[in-house]
């Protein structure tokens, strides 16, 4: 198989070869036809994430160099293990990545993506930016002959995160909002889409330092849009739709964490998806005086993404832009991540 392979961190991918994996026990091959970049790749790529006043999380331990990168994975079934049972090679799928033990606590309440044994494809296990990926189960597997290929394997993470994100605001909003989505990245632009449709009488809010970015936000379908950067733009949220009782930091910066929780209503919450990286401090009286609360979101469980896919399916989700590039153009669809200049996805083809 071909591979855009981590050779090395802070350094570019390059192309290697592989043998195509065979299954054994349980284990499915997919044949990759799409993989999504994902800003988490970045931080792989890279070996740490920024903690902040100069302070690095190392991220380099527990994964073989050439490591394959890529998790947004879609394909079809090339090669079924003896154990894997019957699985129809005619379908295409999307793999969930976020595998764990399968015997924990964790595991066994539906939350293997927070297993401490950690098995994701493209972040410690070879992911998807390669013509091959190895899949443990066929349980990993969903159905989604019916969803633009472009974007299945996007769903399993950008998707996914802002589907688990949303149910968890969801007490807060109510049934008329209103809501603040902080970041309009391709995870904040498809939380946009799928806020229209989880919460149809919302006023949705949307941030984000980039004009362009505001500008298809409203254009997707967003009440009101900010640049969180200007100096007043905690009052002109006051003015414009008054205290917000629930708001998402796709960003996961300071600067946004900041002002996420600085236009929360008394009781309200902020959900933190965003990995981007920084400190964030307040003064510990002010959680009990404010009454808010700041929660951590990290994609989604199993049965979340086979409830998003249902969502999908009602045709309420606009599908955020995609720009689909061949395989070998990892790299640049990288720089282009890493510099700003993505509007919602890319998206490797094989």
């Amino acid at each position: 198989m071909k591979r855009q392979s981590m050779t090395d961190y802070g350094t570019p991918l390059e192309e290697t070869d592989g043998a195509i994996p065979v299954p054994e026990g349980t284990g499915v091959v997919v044949k990759i036809s799409h993989c999504g970049v994902c800003h988490s790749d970045l931080h792989i790529q890279d070996g740490y994430f920024n903690l902040g006043e100069g302070k690095q999380l190392d991220v380099t331990a527990g994964r073989d160099l050439p490591f394959t990168l890529g998790h947004e994975i879609s394909g079809t079934v090339s090669a079924v293990g003896p154990d894997a049972g019957d699985v129809d090679t005619s379908k295409r799928y999307a793999v969930y990545p976020w595998m764990g033990c399968g015997k924990c606590a964790l595991c066994e309440v539906g939350d293997e993506h927070l297993c401490n044994t950690v098995h994701h494809l493209g972040i410690n296990v070879d992911g998807g930016f390669a013509t091959h990926v190895a899949v443990p189960h066929p349980r990993y597997l969903l159905d989604v002959s019916d969803i633009d290929p472009a974007l299945a394997g996007s769903y399993m993470c950008s998707g996914l995160t802002a589907f688990s994100a949303l149910k968890k605001v969801s007490r807060h909003v109510g049934v008329d909002g209103p809501l603040m989505i902080t970041g309009l990245g391709g995870v904040g632009m498809m939380a946009l889409q799928f806020a229209r449709a989880m919460f149809p009488n919302a006023t949705l809010l949307a941030a984000d330092i980039d004009e362009t970015k505001r500008r298809l936000a409203l254009e997707a379908g967003a009440s009101h849009v900010f640049d969180p950067s200007e100096s007043d733009a905690r009052k002109q949220v006051f003015k414009t739709a008054g205290a917000t009782p629930a708001a998402i930091d796709f960003v996961g910066a300071e600067s946004s964490l900041n002002f996420a929780q600085s236009i929360l209503a008394k009781g309200g919450l902020v959900v933190i998806a965003g990995l981007l990286g920084g400190r964030f401090s307040m003064p510990i009286p002010m959680f009990p005086m404010r009454v808010i609360t700041l929660s951590g979101s990290f994609v989604g469980s199993l049965t979340e993404a086979r409830e998003m896919l249902e969502l999908v399916r009602t045709g309420a989700v606009t599908a955020i832009p995609v720009d689909t590039r061949p395989l070998d153009q990892a790299n640049s669809a990288l720089d282009d991540l890493r510099a700003g200049k993505v509007i919602g996805r890319v998206v490797l083809t094989v």
